[in-house]
């Protein structure tokens, strides 16, 4: 993306300095000052308060599958998709070498991380895993407790930012391992500018209902790439769909699609029109 780090402002991200999430806000946008925030709500809410200009969040990964507290906080929030980003996750175990893998008890990383190297981990049945709020932040944590029998699972990049050593690399079940980020912007528009649409929104209820919805994109030839349902907050029993469709939302078919859509549906949430992410180098 064009445009010098002082154009852009500040982009926040959760989890600490070198997580994955700020290897995706780098891809993006190249050398950029970053903004680390504890949690998904504070990164939405330093956007929404003018505290970051951007966010970079995931949204899905290849393996684990989506990251279902950003799809709610996308539906309750008005940040705008302007953007996706895949960053390929390659996973590696950190601590010090003077300690070695044979001392290891006990290893730290966030869930989704620890969900991706299972295989890894089920070789050491005698480790304790350990989860954390953050990748990036498990290596600060086992750097500064300083204990011979912690390790960490995050980034090459997080060894670097902490000066941890890397004890073994690539340690990850797939080597297809990859995440996909949104963009997100405060903005009254969308781009003027894009290939891919995302949208939420909810059916009345009733047979065929789902069905019907889905068809006035089908019927049309507009390409849906992605469908999920959620459960509707504060709804039992009721679902939000997040689907992504090809084209942007002003092209008069997906336009017309749209249309269709919000006299059969309950509600109707455009979230972005932004230019497909560009393919993550093998």
């Amino acid at each position: 993306m064009s445009g010098s780090s002082a154009d852009i402002g500040l982009v926040a991200f959760q989890g600490e300095r070198g997580a994955f999430s700020e290897d995706a806000a780098v891809r993006f946008f190249g050398e950029v000052d970053t903004l680390p925030c504890p949690d998904f709500e504070s990164v939405f809410r330093a956007v929404d308060e003018g505290r970051a200009s951007r966010a970079v969040v995931p949204v899905e990964n290849s393996v684990e599958g989506s990251v279902t507290a950003v799809n709610d906080l996308l539906l309750e929030n008005d940040l705008v998709i302007v953007g996706e980003v895949m960053v390929k996750v390659a996973h590696c175990l950190i601590g010090r070498n003077s300690s070695g893998i044979d001392r290891i008890r006990r290893v730290y990383s966030h869930p989704q991380a620890l969900g991706q190297c299972r295989r890894f981990l089920a070789k050491h049945p005698l480790w304790e895993k350990v989860p954390s709020f953050d990748t990036a932040g498990s290596v600060r944590m086992v750097r500064d407790r300083g204990l011979p029998d912690e390790a960490a699972i995050a980034s090459r990049r997080a060894a670097e930012v902490y000066g941890m050593d890397i004890l073994l690399e690539n340690i990850q079940d797939s080597d297809d391992n990859c995440t996909r980020f949104f963009v997100l912007q405060k903005t009254q528009r969308l781009l003027d500018k894009g290939d891919k649409t995302s949208l939420v929104f909810a059916t009345r209820s009733g047979p065929g209902a789902l069905y019907e919805a889905l068809g006035c994109f089908a019927s049309r030839g507009i390409n849906m790439t992605k469908v999920e349902s959620r459960p509707r907050r504060g709804r039992a029993w009721e679902y939000a769909f997040f689907l992504d469709i090809d084209g942007h939302a002003d092209e008069p078919n997906v336009a017309d699609a749209l249309a269709d859509l919000v006299r059969r549906a309950v509600f109707v949430k455009v979230l972005g029109t932004y230019e497909r992410a560009k393919p993550i180098d093998r």
